[in-house]
C-alpha cells in the first residue's frame, strides 16, 4: 500500500482529439496544462478552495464516485483547486484535465496504487471516450481501442511528438460541451462517407507513427463528425482552409469545438495563426490564437 499523503498537486495536459476522423479514437495532449490541488479536510465531503461552478463541482463527484468505485474504500473530505489555462467547453479536454487530476490525486492521498492504464480507463468511464482520456494521462498522440461491445477502455498505443510540429489553435468565444454538441450528429452516415473517413484517419495514423509529418497534407476532410459541427461555429471552416492556405499540413475541428486547429511546421506557426485569425475577424467573431507543441509526458504528480 503506497503511504497516504495530506495534500498533492497534478498537472494534466490538455489535448486535441478526434484529430478529423479518428472519432473517439485519436486524442493529441498539448503543452497548455491544468493543476488540480487536493489537500485532506475533516469535513465529509469534497469542497472547492474559492468559488467553483456547477460543472467542476460535478467532475470532482464523478471522480470521487469511481475511485470509491474501483478502491472499495469509503470517499474522505478533500479541499481542491483548479487552476490553469486549459479554456472550458472550448474542445481542449478541460474536463479531462479535472477527472484525471482528481482521480490520480485521490488515489495518492487514499494510497490505493492507481497505474496509467487504469487510470485512462477510469476516466473514459466518466467520459465516455478515450481519446481526451489517453492524450491527458498518457501525453503524445495516442491511438484508443475501446471493446466494440461494451466500449470499456481496452489499450492505447502512443507515439512521441517533436517539438518543431507546431499546433496552431484558435478558439471562438463560443462555448460548446461535448455531450451537447453530440446532440447535432446523424444517427446514421452514408456509406461512402464513412470509407472515406476510415481513409482519412488511416493515412493520418501513418503519418504521425512514421513521422512523415508532411504526409499530413494528403489527409482529407473529416465526414463524421465535422460537416455537422463546424456548422454550428461562424468562420471556423473558414479558419482551417485559410491556415491551410498558408503553408499548414492540415487542420480540423479540436474535439466538438468551439476551437479549430492546423498542424504545421514550426517556422510556419505564424503566418498559418494570423491566417486563421483573419478568418474569424471576417465573420466578425474574435479569437484567442495559441500557438502550441505537443506534450510527452502526460499526467505528472507535482507534489
Amino acid at each position: 500500500m503506497t503511504p497516504k499523503a495530506d495534500s498533492v498537486s497534478v498537472r494534466v495536459p490538455g489535448s486535441t482529439s478526434n484529430c478529423g476522423s479518428g472519432f473517439d479514437t485519436l486524442g493529441l495532449a498539448l503543452n497548455l496544462y491544468n493543476t488540480v490541488r487536493l489537500t485532506r479536510d475533516p469535513g465529509p465531503v469534497a469542497r472547492p478552495a474559492g468559488a467553483s461552478d456547477s460543472r467542476a463541482s460535478e467532475m470532482v463527484a464523478a471522480a470521487v464516485a469511481a475511485l470509491s468505485r474501483a478502491s472499495g474504500a469509503a470517499p474522505f473530505g478533500f479541499i481542491y483547486r483548479i487552476e490553469g489555462d486549459v479554456p472550458v467547453a472550448r474542445g481542449l479536454g478541460s474536463s479531462v484535465t479535472v477527472i484525471a487530476g482528481v482521480l490520480a490525486g485521490l488515489a495518492l492521498l487514499q494510497g490505493y496504487p492507481l497505474e496509467r492504464r487504469k487510470l485512462v480507463g477510469l476516466v473514459t468511464d466518466i467520459e465516455g471516450h478515450p481519446d481526451n482520456a489517453s492524450a491527458g494521462v498518457l501525453g503524445g498522440f495516442c491511438v484508443s481501442r475501446t471493446d466494440p461491445a461494451t466500449g470499456a477502455y481496452v489499450e492505447t498505443m502512443r507515439f512521441e511528438v517533436p517539438a518543431d510540429v507546431a499546433f496552431v489553435v484558435a478558439s471562438p468565444p463560443v462555448e460548446l460541451v461535448t455531450k451537447e454538441s453530440r446532440g447535432a450528429l446523424p444517427e446514421a452516415l452514408p456509406f461512402f462517407d464513412a470509407v472515406k473517413s476510415v481513409n482519412a484517419a488511416s493515412y493520418l495514423v501513418a503519418a504521425f507513427a512514421s513521422r512523415d509529418y508532411a504526409q499530413l497534407r494528403h489527409v482529407s476532410a473529416d465526414f463524421i463528425h465535422e460537416p455537422y459541427r463546424l456548422a454550428r461555429i461562424p468562420g471556423g471552416r473558414d479558419a482551417i482552409s485559410s491556415g491551410i492556405a498558408e503553408g499548414a499540413w492540415t487542420g480540423w475541428l479540436s474535439g466538438s469545438g468551439s476551437s479549430v486547429l492546423c498542424v504545421c511546421e514550426r517556422g510556419k506557426s505564424a503566418t498559418v495563426a494570423s491566417a486563421m485569425a483573419s478568418a474569424f475577424t471576417r465573420v466578425s467573431m474574435a479569437s484567442d490564437i495559441r500557438v502550441l507543441a505537443a506534450d510527452n509526458q502526460g499526467l505528472v504528480i507535482e507534489a
